[in-house]
């Protein structure tokens, strides 16, 4: 208990002290002679290789909000994201608008940095899958941009030179296709997993149907200790062992080819059959010329139907300190309504977050979005036992195991662990 109170104790001071520096004001400050204000938005979409129409929707907002512009800025995803914004948080120098996910909301909402967005007219209106992951404490801390899906990509001219016209969407369907474009001279597909992303991403999709269709409610009996992984998650890993012993990916070669630039690249170079990566990359995949296909991964039974894997994605968040707290919101309202927020739908090729929200469709992810509409899907809990944490270590623990230095036994032992750790 003493042990416990210490703990309690600096914490206290610490956010108190993130708090009295964050009190030094954060974001633009002040207005021009005509009453303009300026707010300061920071986030990790936007710019380099995923414009995603913020540009667009920010000059839709400028022109609607002539007194209030728009100062943007555009940081590359993390780990540089969080390395930039934790100092200016904390020394009270960050943007108006942050970009945040679910794991940035806990965190920074529990230091206090972020405002209380409870009271906004759009947030009773998240749906209730995406609610948990705008909130904390009961309180709603972002506003969701977006649920958006991770899966299977497919060439489908590649396919169609191996005499497939469908994406596969069972296991053993999947196999035999892959089976079919590796006889016809083609790589059957590209898992890059330097970064130890896919591997454990393909681990979820899998588990996705493997597990969810099964048990729904699997997240919460695991966090009531009334399952596990083991033998609940055994297919999922199995599935991953098995596209190797078939001859279908070499893990060890997938180790060595990065997730984020070179996999993007190789699978529009038309170097595969089959991919693996988020539906943000679907706009980026078309430039290339070849028609493709982005479905959930195909890992049910002969003749079922996969569940989709969807991510909380981005959000936006108010700086508690912002000087210009008014326009930041009236700016993270202006995104929550339908005809704005579908322009970054449409880029990222997502689904809305909120009831009755408007999901742009597009024939490339006409098999994603029938899942989702069908409610076959499952977000990733990266609110609870799938942090930024576990995520880290369950991937390093599947790559341990894809190169035989681990059973799956004990890699299901050890991401069990990693999941429960706090």
């Amino acid at each position: 208990m003493k042990r416990s109170g210490r703990r309690l104790a600096v914490a206290t001071t610490v956010i108190a002290m993130a708090m009295s520096l964050a009190a030094c004001g954060g974001g633009s400050s002040g207005a021009s002679s005509d009453g303009t204000v300026t707010i300061h938005v920071q986030a990790w979409k936007g710019g380099g290789a995923e414009p995603a129409n913020v540009a667009e929707i920010n000059k839709a907002f400028e022109k609607a909000h002539p007194k209030i512009k728009v100062d943007f800025e555009y940081t590359t995803a993390d780990p540089t994201y969080t390395q930039k914004l934790q100092p200016e948080l904390l020394g009270g120098k960050a943007g108006d608008v942050l970009m945040v996910d679910a794991d940035k909301m806990k965190k920074w909402g529990a230091s206090g940095y972020l405002a209380d967005l409870s009271g906004e007219s759009w947030a009773s209106k998240i749906a209730s899958d995406a609610k948990p992951f705008a909130q904390s404490d009961g309180k709603t801390l972002a506003m969701p941009m977006e649920l958006i899906g991770i899966g299977l990509y497919a060439n489908m001219d590649l396919l169609k030179k191996a005499g497939i016209t469908e994406v596969p969407a069972d296991w053993p369907t999947f196999l035999a296709d892959l089976a079919k474009v590796k006889k016809a001279g083609i790589t059957p597909i590209a898992l890059p997993d330097k970064s130890a992303w896919t591997g454990s991403s393909v681990f979820q999709a899998a588990g996705s149907t493997l597990v969810y269709q099964k048990n729904k409610t699997w997240d919460a009996d695991f966090l009531d200790s009334k399952t596990s992984f083991d033998p609940d998650w055994k297919g999922s890993l199995e599935q991953l062992k098995t596209l190797e012993d078939k001859g279908y990916v070499n893990w060890k070669n997938q180790l060595g080819v990065d997730e984020w630039a070179q996999g993007p690249q190789d699978f529009s170079a038309g170097k595969s059959a089959f991919w693996y990566q988020g539906a943000w990359q679907v706009s980026n995949v078309k430039k290339a010329g070849f028609p493709v296909s982005f479905a959930p991964w195909p890992g049910g039974a002969a003749g079922t139907k996969p569940n989709g894997m969807l991510f909380s994605g981005t959000m936006w968040a108010v700086n508690s300190q912002s000087q210009q707290g008014d326009a930041a919101r009236e700016y993270v309202k202006f995104w929550s309504q339908s005809a704005n927020l579908a322009k970054y739908l449409e880029a990222e090729h997502a689904e809305s977050p909120f009831t009755g929200g408007t999901t742009p469709e597009s024939t490339e992810t006409a098999a994603f979005t029938t899942a989702f509409n069908d409610g076959r899907y499952r977000i990733l809990p990266s609110n609870s036992w799938y942090g930024t944490a576990a995520e880290t270590t369950t991937g390093s623990k599947i790559q341990a195991y894809l190169l035989g230095n681990a059973s799956a036994a004990q890699t299901l032992k050890d991401i069990q662990t990693a999941a429960k750790a706090k």
